[in-house]
């Protein structure tokens, strides 16, 4: 299972306490020594809008470039794809929300709208030889509209493949769905995608039903989640959603199910205890406060003294 980390991203942009440059760019040299090898590190958005990535393209340019690590920049129109692509990055992620109100707030425009647009950076994208992603957001519910109707949502997946992205993500920003959900979208999605488009998950624990669905999402077949170190994360422009599922978390339970992640859990959880410190609160993650369960090599260790 591969995990995508966006707490450079998704993790900072709703939270109060400004990062700087250089410690944005601390902790993605932290995700790196952890093994992570896909970064969602910033976006290229309005810094009116969104002043935590104000320096998107200064964080991308001090970036090492260890082999293997792809980084990946959040874009929503073509100004922003060409920052993104100025700054190197190695793919991009494009945002369809799957509700006119909410896609007006998060994008000024009505999901109809931004599917023309995503098509459009989708083209550019290949041209440029960046892959690509389409993010569908608020796909299992939204803040404003309340439920996503199936109708509708598969016409909005149906719409967006015909886009050409490399990869299709489903995201549930607001944290409400369920195992059934991720099983049933996901299925429509798989019905509409090439077999050679990836499927990924994004996932918010706003209801404490992100690992649930983390499974869900594995046994339908997902390659690629998203996940925040700490468990940080939220958008700016949907009320009361919190963070996404966190990192260590998913490592927990993959390590547990031994589905290979190639992620070191020890330096994920440091990472997690440094950003508590940084923001002075504590983070939603569990394995922090919790700590590991031990192996049962260890457990027997302990009753054989």
């Amino acid at each position: 299972m591969e995990i995508c980390e966006v707490s450079p991203r998704d993790g900072l942009q709703n939270e109060a306490v400004p990062f700087s440059t250089q410690e944005k760019i601390e902790l993605v040299n932290r995700i790196i020594r952890a093994g992570i090898r896909r970064i969602e590190v910033t976006s290229f958005v309005n810094p009116q809008r969104v002043p935590q990535m104000a320096d998107a393209s200064e964080v991308m340019s001090a970036l090492p470039r260890p082999e293997g690590v792809k980084y990946s920049g959040l874009v929503m129109n073509a100004r922003g794809l060409e920052r993104a692509l100025s700054a190197k990055v190695d793919e991009v992620n494009i945002v369809v929300v799957a509700t006119d109100t909410f896609c007006g707030k998060n994008q000024g425009m009505t999901t109809q709208q931004s599917i023309v647009v995503a098509q459009d950076l989708v083209a550019m994208s290949r041209e440029a030889g960046i892959a690509s992603t389409i993010t569908v957001g608020a796909a299992f519910g939204c803040p404003f509209e309340g439920e996503v109707s199936i109708e509708r949502i598969k016409e909005v997946i149906a719409r967006v493949i015909d886009a050409g992205p490399d990869e299709l993500a489903l995201a549930d920003t607001i944290g409400v769905a369920v195992p059934r959900d991720i099983a049933e979208r996901l299925g429509f999605a798989r019905e509409y995608a090439p077999l050679s488009v990836p499927l990924r998950l994004h996932l918010h624990d706003t209801r404490h039903t992100a690992i649930a669905n983390a499974v869900a999402g594995l046994a339908a077949g997902v390659k690629t989640l998203d996940a925040s170190i700490g468990g940080m994360g939220g958008c700016p422009f949907a009320p009361k959603a919190t963070g996404n599922v966190a990192t260590e978390d998913l490592l927990y339970l993959f390590n547990r199910m031994n589905v290979a992640t190639g992620i070191n859990f020890d330096h994920v959880l440091e990472t997690s205890a440094w950003l508590e410190g940084r923001l002075n609160k504590k983070l939603p993650g569990a394995l922090l406060s919790a700590g590991s369960f031990p192996t049962a090599g260890m457990a027997a260790s302990a009753i054989s003294h």
